[in-house]
């Protein structure tokens, strides 16, 4: 078996996507963060003492997309060209969805999953306050598209 992140010695490296030609690539990612009742009463209301938490997460996750190359060591520094990050409040907290987009020489996965990541890590931070048994969960990839293993999606 051949790892395309190891060289002949096994050390860790980057792989060389220069010759690759630039195509429109997208991915969207989803979580959520799981709140009681107290917690999406006060979101509902705007009633959370550290103020907009959905603003917040939102600029947080659209942030964290562009900066991911300097999280993931691996990761290739790309030109994010667009980034939409949605909340929603829900009966048991609040669900997030990324969706990142690029037209570089390789995918926005990693940007998708960590925007979304880091959205929620704000919503924790905003109602930490409040309720400290807040917890992520669910942070997963929910399509792809573009590149040379064309379009994918998660079956429902």
């Amino acid at each position: 078996m051949t790892f395309t992140h190891l060289d002949a010695a096994g050390h860790a490296r980057m792989v060389d996507v220069t010759a690759k030609q630039p195509t429109v690539r997208a991915a969207t990612a989803s979580g959520r963060v799981e709140c009681g009742p107290a917690v999406v009463a006060a979101l509902r209301d705007g009633a959370v003492p550290k103020g907009d938490v959905l603003a917040v997460a939102r600029i947080a996750g659209i942030a964290a997309a562009k900066a991911t190359p300097s999280l993931l060591p691996l990761a290739h520094v790309i030109g994010v060209h667009g980034v939409v990050v949605d909340l929603d409040i829900t009966d048991t907290g609040v669900t997030i969805t990324a969706t990142v987009r690029t037209a570089d020489r390789t995918g926005v996965e990693m940007e998708a999953l960590t925007a979304v990541s880091v959205a929620a890590l704000a919503v924790v931070d905003m109602v930490k306050g409040l309720d400290k048994s807040v917890r992520i969960a669910g942070v997963q990839l929910e399509a792809k598209s573009g590149g040379r293993s064309g379009d994918w999606r998660r079956d429902a």
